[in-house]
């Protein structure tokens, strides 16, 4: 399939989990669109590349390992993501990844992302956190940072700190997720 071939289908993604479920699975069954996809989703001011970032997002649910080829471009480039729509998937993508690596099962994403894709994870999660973003992306980026800074001291100080300024002028479901996120960090600064 071309780009162009592939930026047309993409016209015909919409919210529903089987239409994503379906371009992703188009995704798995034939990696070579990868690249294209990701073209797409780094063409950050144009509307379809949201609909990349979901197929894209579903795409690594289902196989995440699949997009281990392309951690450099990926990490490299997802700071550019800027539509609400698209930045949700890509943060989601971002704590499926982190979570891999963290995860007590070993796997081929712990031995694919090096120390440059997680320090570009970390600096696009505090940007997240910081930046005015929708619930979702914070959300994913708290877990994400959560996780890299049980490897990186520095994170969960600097974490905390944003958690508790920001509190009182954020949603419930903000809240919570801080709550949740504050209580892990202080549980693990007790065990050690």
């Amino acid at each position: 399939m071309t780009s162009e071939a592939l930026y047309k289908e993409l016209n015909y993604v919409n919210h529903s989990r089987e239409n994503r479920m379906k371009y992703a699975q188009m995704l798995i069954k034939d990696q070579s669109l990868i690249p294209q996809i990701l073209d797409i989703l780094f063409t950050v001011d144009d509307k379809i590349s949201c609909r990349a970032a979901w197929v894209l997002e579903f795409m690594c649910n289902e196989n995440l390992e699949a997009i281990i080829p392309y951690l450099d471009r990926f990490t490299a480039q997802m700071k550019t993501v800027h539509l609400d729509s698209a930045v949700r998937p890509v943060a989601k993508i971002c704590e499926y990844l982190v979570t891999a690596n963290y995860g007590k099962q070993e796997s081929e994403i712990r031995k694919a992302l090096t120390n440059s894709h997680k320090e570009l994870m970390i600096e696009v999660c505090f940007d997240y956190m910081i930046n005015d973003e929708k619930i979702a992306p914070k959300a994913y980026a708290m877990n994400s940072l959560y996780l890299l800074g049980t490897e990186y001291n520095w994170i969960h100080p600097e974490l905390i700190t944003i958690l508790e300024r920001d509190y009182a002028n954020q949603s419930a479901g903000y809240k919570a997720r801080a709550r949740k996120i504050i209580t892990k960090i202080n549980k693990a600064k007790s065990k050690s």
